[in-house]
């Protein structure tokens, strides 16, 4: 969430942030805030000098009873009478403005930094970086989707039967590849320094507030109605919200969690070839690094996160692209993110794996994530990424590395799974 403060020193800057997000109606929307929170001052300053007139009036009934002068103090009762009524009032009315000053304030995203590129699709996300060649695949190579079929290692037939469409069944080696790339992704992150933690995949509304998911995308997410709980759609909301209402100390930072968990996304409207097979799913793994670092620190941490998120495709052998978004494809709590896609070779097209953001104080005002310095409480920075989904890893991994005699698996993970091919 904006802080309010900010706005208010910075009103054109909010507003052109918020423009470059593509939200509507931003010049209005910063007005409206800008108005309410006078009203408020206003409304506050009315009800504390109300309030003092009461108290003076109190104390003057006081002396006056104690002089004797009982029909004088009577007689200012009335007015202290009046002074309650209007003060309850005030009361009132300063808890409505205050509701619909942070009803507005949570509907407004995040600014983007100043690097992020001008655009509002995902044809105007810049391009900064790639590496590997483009694999070329022998004549009767296939898509992941009939390669999952041929091998018997992925059914979605049998997901669909259970569950539905986009629960898939992991089988045999495919079940085994899928452990093997957890494993993988948590040792290497473990290395790099992260602490790692598997938190529960369910979470409370007041998470989901916290990290920014409701009220924005409510309608994305898996409600169990009856116990007003949701199915994380990250394991970044858990691992985040551990500090949430929470004071650090200098010595408790960097923070630094990775965890492995399933995520669950209702993928509401999307359909068509792009979401075939593993292409878009309503349950998969992921495995997610989170790190809360000092605001002068948190730009030098995303580059890390960069960097270990490349380190893990160049293992896997997997060429890979690397995008800054555009202020229009952003998310709405990021104030920079970066994209990782691979080329899966079969289907000739670029997957998205990973998303790695920076959300300097946007998560964190709306957690109250704090650390202490200098005697005085300040916002940290929020960052996380994904180290890595799985869904678009495997099926690039089974695209590019099919061969006539059968699929080749990855030398780094070889040692996690105990076999060489999927044949």
């Amino acid at each position: 969430m904006l802080q309010l403060n900010f706005i208010k020193e910075n009103k054109d800057l909010t507003i052109a942030g918020l423009e470059r997000k593509y939200f509507k109606n931003a010049a209005e929307t910063v007005e409206q805030v800008l108005s309410l929170d006078q009203n408020r001052k206003d409304t506050q300053l009315e009800l504390d000098n109300t309030l003092a007139q009461s108290n003076n009036l109190a104390k003057e009934i006081g002396g006056l009873m104690k002089e004797g002068k009982k029909e004088e103090a009577e007689a200012i009762k009335g007015k202290t009478a009046e002074l309650k009524a209007a003060s309850k009032d005030l009361e009132e009315k300063l808890k409505e403005l205050e509701v619909s000053l942070q009803d507005i304030l949570v509907t407004m995203p995040n600014l983007p930094h100043e690097s992020v590129p001008a655009g509002r699709t995902p044809e105007e996300n810049l391009n900064i970086f790639s590496q590997g060649e483009i694999p070329k695949l022998h004549a009767e190579a296939q898509p992941h989707w009939e390669l999952i079929k041929k091998y018997d290692i992925i059914d979605f037939e049998l997901g669909n039967k259970v569950s539905g469409a986009g629960f898939p069944f992991y089988k045999g080696k495919g079940a085994k590849i899928q452990r093997a790339l957890i494993n993988f992704f948590l040792n290497e992150a473990e290395a790099a320094g992260y602490f790692e933690i598997q938190p529960p995949i369910v979470i409370n509304a007041a998470s989901g507030f916290g990290t920014g998911q409701l009220p924005d995308k409510e309608g994305q997410m898996y409600h169990a109605t009856v116990d007003d709980l949701y199915l994380i759609p990250t394991a970044e909301v858990p691992i985040t919200n551990i500090y949430r209402d929470v004071i650090l100390s200098e010595n408790d930072l960097p923070v630094k969690n990775v965890a492995y968990t399933p995520c669950f996304r209702r993928e509401a409207g999307s359909w068509g070839a792009h979401v075939r097979g593993l292409n878009r799913l309503h349950q998969f793994d992921k495995v997610e690094i989170v790190q809360v670092r000092k605001p002068e620190e948190s730009y030098q941490a995303l580059e890390e996160m960069l960097e270990h998120v490349k380190g893990l495709l160049t293992k896997l052998e997997l060429p890979f692209r690397i995008l800054r978004l555009c202020g229009g494809d952003m998310s709405f709590t990021s104030a920079l993110t970066f994209d990782f896609e691979v080329f899966s070779a079969a289907q000739e097209r670029w997957l998205e794996v990973s998303s790695v953001s920076n959300f300097e104080t946007y998560q964190a005002n709306r957690l109250k994530l704090r650390y202490k310095v200098d005697g005085k409480t300040k916002l940290l920075h929020t960052l996380n990424g994904s180290a890595l989904a799985l869904p678009r890893i495997l099926a690039a991994i089974l695209e590019n590395n099919q061969t006539a005699e059968g699929i080749k698996v990855p030398k780094v993970l070889q040692p996690f799974c105990g076999f060489d091919l999927i044949n």
